[in-house]
């Protein structure tokens, strides 16, 4: 006799179906559903300032699963994802100026940046490595440059408005009604995401990422495969920005510089590479450890009275040596840990001792 919700005792695959089934075992799919519903109930128990802050989670999760899949999954370096996420950003303000709903300019605004980012995928045919995060690099100069000089299309230097979308006649403009829209499409792409590397083209990613050449020999695209991983990247970042735009209602280029995108980047490398839930888990540490960092501070300040004009130094500083520990001491990131824990907790208390 089966018993449905049972502790694991072991995974026991007949079929193929089983075998590639998202969850493969019902306790975890009821795990799942659970923590689906406590995302969506937490805000109701939450002040506006922690829900603001959940917001601004689920909105660098989008951004950050893309980056993953382009860095994490295909093995391309990129330092220019940033200026996608502005590209999606301007692009729903500005369709929206046209008079677009916000529900039909957010995936043109996907599909746009996915064209960029195409275009300047290509040159990743031939390039690799170092060569290849100095291609990206330009991508972000010239992006930001034409962010900058694009006054018909971004404003220009002038920061550009961007009304809040509306539901059914019910305009999201509190802090609970938009968390379920960045939830749901977070979710929505997550899950996307989780079911790519389970298919034929998110296993290309993963040869490409492995070993280009091998994967070539074996019958893989390697033009079309990396292109399609910057498209790819490039649309998540684009519904990310198509998403943070109306959130914070006025965008200007300076916020889609360099700087946004070596964030990004920390987030997949202390969340973990390669990893969904590592996206999660890196857009969730640096999206509170500034925070963390200024609370902090403060508390210090009546001991140490110079401690609040060095925030932002102290946090740059926190911020790369979270990176160079990680990078240290847990390559794989936070979903690494996370497993590491789950695995001690499934086997206690008959975990193995070398004593």
């Amino acid at each position: 006799m089966r018993y449905p919700f049972a502790l694991e005792c072991g995974v026991y695959i007949t079929t193929y179906e089983q075998d590639h089934a998202l969850h493969q075992t019902p306790l975890a799919v009821a795990r799942g559903w659970v923590l689906v519903a406590l995302l969506y109930a937490i805000p109701w128990f939450l002040p506006n300032y922690y829900v603001s802050i959940l917001n601004m989670v689920a909105i660098y999760t989008i951004a950050a699963l893309g980056l993953n899949l382009l860095t994490g999954v295909t093995g391309q370096i990129s330092v220019g994802h940033g200026a996608f996420t502005g590209m999606g950003a301007f692009t729903v303000g500005y369709l929206m100026k046209q008079g677009l709903p916000f529900w039909v300019a957010m995936p043109l605004a996907g599909l746009t940046a996915a064209a960029v980012g195409a275009l300047f995928g290509l040159p990743s045919a031939r390039l690799k490595g170092l060569y290849l995060a100095i291609a990206s690099l330009a991508a972000q100069v010239i992006l930001t440059f034409f962010f900058t000089r694009a006054d018909w299309f971004t404003g220009g230097i002038h920061s550009m408005s961007v009304r809040r979308p509306s539901f059914f006649g019910h305009t999201l403009s509190g802090e609970r009604s938009y968390f379920y829209l960045a939830l749901t499409v977070a979710l929505l792409l997550g899950v996307f995401a989780q079911n790519l590397l389970r298919t034929r083209i998110g296993r290309a990613f993963m040869a490409v990422r492995d070993r280009d050449l091998a994967a070539e020999v074996m019958g893989i695209d390697l033009f079309r495969t990396k292109v399609t991983a910057f498209a790819l990247s490039a649309f998540y970042a684009g519904i990310a920005g198509a998403i943070w735009a109306p959130y914070v209602m006025i965008i200007s280029p300076e916020q889609f510089e360099i700087h946004l995108s070596i964030e990004l980047l920390a987030m997949i490398i202390i969340g973990g590479m390669g990893s969904v839930m590592g996206s999660v888990y890196g857009a969730a540490f640096m999206t509170v450890m500034p925070i963390v960092v200024r609370e902090l501070a403060m508390l210090l300040e009546p001991v140490f009275p110079s401690v609040g004009t060095k925030l932002l130094l102290i946090r740059d500083a926190a911020f790369g040596a979270a990176i160079v520990l990680f990078l240290i001491f847990e390559p794989e990131g936070l979903a690494k840990l996370w497993r590491n824990i789950k695995d001690y907790f499934r086997l206690w208390p008959f975990g193995y001792s070398k004593s």
